[in-house]
């Protein structure tokens, strides 16, 4: 196994940790074996049950139980839907999936400390896996960043550093500082999307060892459209599923790069104006993999939407009248979901898996303004 650049096409052992080529542009890894359903752990609860599909000795794992999350049934709009409960991890996002295998990779490698940029659940995931691991780790989020997760990245430990501007200067600012510290980007380092694959064994295990017919997710950087594209590849080349299911994207409008491409017909990034959202974990303006995200997205079928302010918010408040008290990031999918169940690109009678990917309790007080919410007196 080895990484790949994505400039050039040239290949890097795995011995020595990578976050980019030579060159300078993203890695990605090669193809992996991936298992089959008797190769499942069935004796560990978590997502390291599919050890054999991993590429890292799970000797090494840096673990916390993390995976195996519910899938809960529930209506939307008339439509059957299945609820992944990604947001029930130990440090309440689903970063926690790519964090345990890269931070497992990274600490298997010898490397002291790492560095990120967050808008705050993957510094938050980064902290807390790092503090179990004896790593050192410094994050960069923007001031704006909740407060509440600026607290928890500084629980476990972290050095957090906040930066002026919008999330893409905290990206630029974290570059600049890779000269110094590794960048442990779960945007750019490729093992975290190793860890986001989980995902799909675990729709495909939950669903009865078959996979849905779609999913649809909040995509900011991609991680989870990513993992999803790998994990069910893997199974399809191991003939344990006999088609890929479709995959959705849902952004802000706000800040939509991923949607202009879509749109556009293109697999390259697309200048778009960007102003503040309320889906904060999904704001970003310039991600890294465009090709390697809309590819299989089209591929699939599937597409990427683009939902308002006011849908988000209006998401939010419905999904907590469900018992789903998530964080207006993971909302946005669900507001997605709406679009496409109207338009008839998700119909009842089909499998539909929505990802919820973090907790309401990373961001109360927003959600408490958002939705006017307070206590009656009596």
């Amino acid at each position: 196994m080895h990484y790949i650049d994505s400039l050039t096409g040239a290949t890097y052992p795995l011995a020595q940790p990578r976050w980019r080529g030579d060159p300078g542009g993203h890695v990605n890894l090669g193809a992996a074996p991936g298992l089959k359903r008797g190769d499942i752990d069935d004796s560990i609860h978590s997502l390291w049950r599919y050890r054999r599909a991993l590429l890292v000795d799970a000797g090494d794992a840096v673990t916390m139980g993390e995976g195996w999350t519910p899938l809960v049934r529930a209506e939307w709009d008339g439509v059957a839907i299945d609820f992944k409960l990604d947001f029930m991890m130990p440090s309440g996002s689903f970063k926690d999936r790519g964090m345990t295998v890269m931070v497992s990779y990274l600490r298997s490698r010898g490397l002291a400390e790492v560095l990120e940029d967050s808008s705050g659940n993957a510094g938050a995931s980064l902290s807390a896996y790092c503090a179990r691991a004896g790593l050192r780790c410094r994050v960069l989020v923007p001031e704006t960043a909740s407060y509440p997760k600026i607290a928890q990245i500084a629980a476990c430990g972290a050095e957090v550093m906040t930066i002026k501007g919008s999330r893409q200067d905290v990206a630029d600012a974290a570059l600049a500082m890779s000269r110094e510290i590794f960048y442990a980007s779960h945007n750019w380092q490729p093992f975290f999307a190793e860890g986001t694959k989980t995902l799909a064994y675990e729709l495909w295990e939950q669903l009865g060892f078959r996979a849905p017919d779609c999913v649809v997710m909040p995509v900011g950087y991609g991680a989870n459209v990513l993992g999803c594209d790998r994990g069910f590849s893997e199974l399809l080349r191991n003939r344990e599923i006999g088609r890929m299911p479709r995959l959705y994207g849902v952004q802000a409008a706000n800040c939509a790069p991923y949607h202009a491409a879509f749109r556009a017909g293109v697999e390259h990034f697309v200048p778009v104006p960007v102003s503040a959202t309320v889906a904060e974990g999904i704001a970003s303006s310039k991600p890294t993999r465009m090709r390697e995200v809309l590819a299989p997205v089209r591929a699939s079928g599937g597409e990427i939407v683009a939902v308002t302010e006011d849908e988000i918010v209006r998401a939010l408040g419905a999904l907590a009248r469900k018992g789903f008290y998530v964080e207006p990031t993971s909302a946005a999918a669900v507001a997605g979901l709406s679009h496409l169940i109207a338009r008839g690109a998700i119909r009842q009678g089909e499998s539909t898996v929505l990802v919820l990917t973090g907790s309401g309790l990373k961001a109360p007080e927003t959600i408490g303004k958002l939705l006017k919410l307070g206590a009656q007196s009596r």
